[in-house]
Parts: structure tokens; sequence; C-alpha cells
């Protein structure tokens, strides 16, 4: 996919906000750990960089119950396996 900057930049910043509000709701993370997590999930990839913004297939939620339970989050904890309605009012 090529992007265009504002849309990549945009949905940078959405994702980072999504990830860094799972990070504090589900994984007991301050706020500024979240933000920093959250940085270090999304970082900026310039223009040119192969595949940029692959991170972006899955939701911010997928990314941080994998970085809080594990890939098998689904199967260990069905409960999490869906975003939770206030997640969803994030988006």
């Amino acid at each position: 996919m090529t992007w265009n900057e504002a849309d990549y930049l945009d949905c940078l910043v959405s994702e980072r906000r999504c990830y860094a509000w799972v990070m504090r709701n589900h994984g007991g993370l301050t706020p500024e750990e979240a933000r920093k997590a959250a940085l270090e999930c999304y970082p900026y990839e310039p223009a040119e960089t192969p595949f940029r913004g692959l991170v972006l297939h899955d939701l911010a939620w997928h990314w941080a119950m994998v970085a809080i339970h594990g890939f098998r989050y689904g199967a260990e904890h069905p409960e999490l396996a869906d975003p939770s309605a206030d997640y969803r009012a994030l988006e």
C-alpha cells in the first residue's frame, strides 16, 4: 500500500492512542509508560521504508494484547479476543 503522508500520520497517531489506552487499562502501565510503549510499537517509518505501516494491518488492541498476554491471548483469554466496547469507542 502506498500511504499519503497525512493519512499515514493520522493512522499512526490513532493507533498509538489506542495502544496506549489498552496498555493503561489492561496492562497496568502509567500514562507515561503507555505512551512510550506506543511509540516503540508504532515508530514513525519514512516513506521509502519497505512495508511501511505493516503493523497497522491489525488493530492496536491486538498488538497490545500480544504485549500483555502473548500471542495465544485469544485462546487463553477468550474474553479478550475481541476489542471491548470502551476500546471501540476510541476509534
